[in-house]
């Protein structure tokens, strides 16, 4: 099955901590990195004041582990990084958020996929638009592309 992941880290040393996060994923088992994108500096959104700038990217990877066994190793990989789940939307070392499971659709306590928040923020569209812009979002039926274009255009007419 394609994953699309987002990855993010505003706390020590953020490109390390990224592209070492991203070959820790492609040890897991029954999982292959395929493709990650560039990385994308970015403020905070929500949280605490003044947090330091995000940097930001996304990532494909194949894997045949079941979504919550999936999300439970990338939590685990976080901890290994020093995460901690103090603040809501506060500082991290890492963050790895499961944005799409293929095109499935999931809803428990744990795990909301698509992730609920994916379309509104452009430091997730932004990257997954540059290794998925094809990319089907199994609940509006638009590909990644389109809604990055749509958050362009939304952006642009909330200026003037």
């Amino acid at each position: 099955m394609e994953v699309l992941l987002a990855l993010g880290s505003n706390l020590g040393n953020r490109r390390e901590i990224l592209e070492s996060a991203w070959k820790e994923i492609g040890h897991l088992p029954e999982t292959k990195t395929l493709r990650m994108s560039r990385f994308y500096e970015t403020q905070p959104v929500g949280g605490s004041p003044n947090q330091p700038e995000f940097l930001n990217a996304a990532g494909v990877i194949e894997t045949t582990l079941l979504p919550q066994v999936l999300l439970e190793k990338l939590q685990e990989i976080e901890i290994r990084f020093g995460r901690v789940r103090k603040e809501h939307w506060g500082p991290r070392t890492l963050d790895i958020d499961i944005l799409l499971y293929g095109d499935q659709i999931i809803a428990t306590l744990t795990l909301t996929v698509p992730h609920p928040e994916m379309l509104r923020r452009r430091f997730v569209l932004e990257p997954a638009a540059e290794i998925a812009a094809e990319t089907v979002h199994p609940v509006t039926g638009k590909t990644i592309r389109e809604h990055d274009r749509y958050l362009d255009a939304f952006e642009i007419g909330e200026q003037k």
